[in-house]
């Protein structure tokens, strides 16, 4: 190994998204090499565990086009800005993809969700004490809200029927946190 630290020579957009900007890092690596490593850049995101009163979890079901079909998934949403408070996120993404609000959230979890390349970090909290509403969904989501129990939930994340990172971390950290018993 050279000096044993790594350094960016430079960072280089490849494209601008909607979502997320694509670049390409120089790298110089410990042992002296320069590499180019891709780097996704990302500005948060938010998501919630909607717990209703009976103790029912709400989820939503949506077309993933990565995935080309549809996945149960906690709610969660992007910031509008890097600067929007996480929990202002979640309150908005509640609302508009399940029709509830909630003055009761709790953040639990901050998850990385590919640190090899990517940056986001999304920040997870459990909503209690549900006020029904009116979804607001955005002119290009379509989603069913899936009322779940957490037995329901468990069983189909150990069936591998979820695969959902966000909502793996978020449903076992919920059942774990408030010791949630479950039977399979």
């Amino acid at each position: 190994m050279a000096d044993g630290k790594y350094e960016r020579l430079s960072r280089r957009l490849v494209r601008r998204g909607a979502v997320i900007d694509e670049y390409v890092d120089t790298m110089s690596i410990p042992n002296g090499m320069v590499e180019e490593w891709d780097f996704i850049d990302h500005k948060g995101a938010a998501a919630v565990i909607p717990v209703m009163d009976d103790g029912r979890i709400l989820m939503v079901r949506q077309y993933r086009n990565a995935l080309e079909r549809d996945t149960l998934e906690i709610p969660a949403g992007g910031r509008n800005t890097r600067e929007e408070p996480m929990i202002e996120t979640a309150r908005r993404e509640l609302s508009e993809e399940t029709g509830y609000r909630s003055e009761n959230l709790e953040r639990i979890l901050s998850i990385r969700t590919t640190v090899a390349f990517c940056n986001e970090e999304i920040d997870i909290f459990v909503a209690k004490d549900l006020i029904p509403g009116e979804q607001h969904l955005d002119p290009d989501e379509f989603l069913n809200v899936v009322p779940c129990t957490v037995s329901d939930l468990m069983q189909k994340i150990y069936r591998c029927e979820i695969q959902d990172a966000k909502t793996i971390a978020a449903i076992l950290a919920y059942v774990n946190k408030y010791h949630i018993s479950w039977e399979e």
